[in-house]
């Protein structure tokens, strides 16, 4: 599968890139020593996906899953774990974008929705049969929630700071005739 990608493709895969530590390193900042009873939403897993759904063709699967490998080591998880499950999601993200039907900013967001929702719960049952400490419920939760209500917020800075639009049916080309 002979994929060629433009200048302009290679550019927003870079600033994807540096989107990522970007957002990495403003986690890992130690701005409160206290221990929080909330995490915040994981705006790398929404950005991810706002890319993904709006323009599948600026992030291969190899770039999600080295960006999300690097996420997990830094942030001391299950190194590949998360990462693994982003991928099956960001994939299956891409295979609904492909597929002509609803393109309704309500559908997208129920379907990244719940995308979260089965990512969240499947990382939870992986780590629960591997025997790895699972982190508190409640916590969990409480960041897949606000993962889902930031995601309109990232969609409309994905939008109108990085010019990052859905695909338009005279945009074929661009996927090699996938849309």
């Amino acid at each position: 599968m002979a994929e060629t990608a433009t200048p302009h493709a290679w550019t927003m895969r870079i600033c994807f890139c540096a989107l990522a530590l970007l957002i990495i390193f403003f986690h890992l900042i130690p701005l409160d020593t206290v221990p929080r009873r909330w995490a915040p939403p994981d705006l790398l897993l929404a950005f991810t996906f706002a890319w993904v759904v709006r323009r599948p063709d600026y992030l291969p699967v190899i770039l999600i899953a080295l960006v999300m490998f690097m996420a997990d080591l830094m942030f001391h998880r299950p190194p590949g774990l998360w990462a693994l499950c982003v991928v099956l999601g960001a994939e299956y993200l891409k295979y609904r974008t492909y597929t002509p039907g609803e393109t309704s900013f309500a559908s997208e967001w129920a379907t990244v929705c719940i995308v979260i929702i089965a990512i969240t719960l499947g990382y939870r049952l992986l780590l629960a049969i591997t025997l790895l400490p699972l982190p508190s419920l409640g916590v969990s939760m409480i960041q897949m929630v606000l993962t889902i209500f930031a995601y309109p917020a990232v969609i409309l800075v994905t939008q109108t700071l990085m010019g990052i639009r859905k695909l338009a049916p005279s945009d074929a080309g661009t996927l090699g005739g996938r849309a």
